[in-house]
């Protein structure tokens, strides 16, 4: 929007003007740094899956058997999802603060549609690098496309509606854990894209893989979409910290009580006889679909993340990771597509050295190698998210 101006110049705006926009600078900064930091954690997993591809870790992994290096490598991506498909939730309702719900309903919908089209087609030809795909991958931009079509419809229900819907999800799923069903059974597919991680016969060869049920990821956007008020332009920044830092802390102590009663919420764990492996059974949590126990730390972790940015805001590793979360489907796309044109190339000139693949010899290379993709990475999504705050007329660029 044209600001107007008197005599050439701005004219100068009232103290608490600028105070609003402070805030609102710090609380927008303060969501797209942790974006940017949960962009890096992503990196270096999806590193794991194309250099160490050989040393393949289970759901959830066996504490027994899965080298330490590489579990708790693996461990330090499960907060990715969660705050993804939470940040979507919070992001919805900013969106709406500036729209009607029927503006905002719309854009959740065609935005969703447009998600789910780019999982089943740029995304899962760069992980399987062959056209058409024989397998549909359905992964996390797909169910945050669904997530997104479901809350566009959700959020016309009255605000304690909608917390009650995704807490009672967020707790009571986990009662559905003994619904198996089998190809053939009735509602089999449905309850695949919801609950069960399943292979679905699409005919003619092709099958899809529900990789992310949807129905966990439901109650995530909408306690996402909950905490919205405490980001209005009203709220002090104290405040919300501390609301914040309550939450994440409740939700952190809450996994440590339930999983130590190991009464719910996951797989039970044990005492192995070492140290190290039975404290990996107490973290090895459930992530497709992810268990309450897999939720609670991690949006927990989280919420205690987005108060130390937004107190840190002035910090230049705030503003650094901020630029690069503020592009984070570009980001997402040209990640995958680095990774996989250096994978494939890699196997062009040296060939399979781990059965039919290629891969790296110790997990400190993927650390390496995440290192080295980060400014790579960083500098064109930085080029895009500046492209896309000067081109805010294009409407389209709000997709990405």
């Amino acid at each position: 929007m044209a600001t107007a101006t008197f005599g050439g110049r701005t004219p100068a705006k009232a103290p608490s003007q600028l105070g609003d926009q402070a805030r609102a600078k710090t609380r927008l900064l303060a969501i797209d740094a942790l974006r940017g930091l949960v962009m890096i954690i992503m990196l270096v997993d999806h590193v794991r899956e194309t250099w160490f591809l050989h040393h393949q870790v289970t759901d959830p992994m066996n504490a027994l058997t899965v080298d330490p290096a590489l579990f708790f490598t693996r461990l330090t991506s499960q907060i990715c999802a969660p705050v993804f498909v939470a940040l979507t939730g919070l992001s919805a309702w900013l969106f709406g603060q500036s729209h009607s719900k029927a503006e905002t309903s719309l854009f959740l919908i065609k935005r969703g549609l447009f998600l789910m089209v780019m999982d089943v087609t740029l995304i899962t030809f760069a992980w399987s690098t062959t056209f058409p795909p024989k397998i549909f991958w359905l992964q996390v931009i797909w169910t945050i496309g669904i997530c997104m079509i479901i809350l566009a419809g959700l959020i016309h229900l009255p605000s304690r509606a909608r917390i009650a819907i995704g807490l009672v999800i967020l707790f009571g799923h986990n009662l559905l854990d003994g619904i198996i069903l089998q190809p053939g059974d009735s509602f089999y597919v449905p309850w695949a894209m919801l609950h069960q991680r399943a292979t679905i016969d699409l005919g003619a060869g092709f099958v899809a893989r529900t990789t992310y049920p949807v129905l966990p990821w439901i109650g995530v956007i909408l306690l996402g979409h909950a905490i919205g008020p405490w980001f209005a332009s009203d709220v002090q920044p104290a405040e919300r910290r501390r609301r914040l830092m309550r939450l994440g802390l409740t939700f952190i102590l809450g996994f440590v009580a339930l999983r130590f009663v190991n009464a719910y919420g996951d797989k039970p764990w044990f005492y192995t006889g070492e140290t190290i492996r039975t404290v990996m059974s107490f973290l090895a949590l459930t992530k497709y679909p992810p268990s309450l126990l897999f939720l609670l730390p991690t949006l927990g972790l989280g919420a205690v993340l987005l108060a130390f940015f937004e107190r840190r805001s002035d910090a230049k590793a705030t503003a650094w990771l901020a630029a690069l979360g503020s592009a984070p489907m570009f980001y997402y796309i040209l990640h995958i597509y680095v990774l996989r044109t250096l994978y494939n190339s890699a196997l062009l000139i040296w060939g399979p050295n781990h059965g039919p693949s290629f891969g790296v010899e110790s997990i400190v290379w993927v650390w390496i190698w995440s290192v080295a993709l980060i400014l790579p990475l960083y500098y064109p999504s930085k080029w895009f998210a500046q492209y896309k705050r000067d081109h805010r007329d294009q409407h389209w660029l709000r997709y990405l």
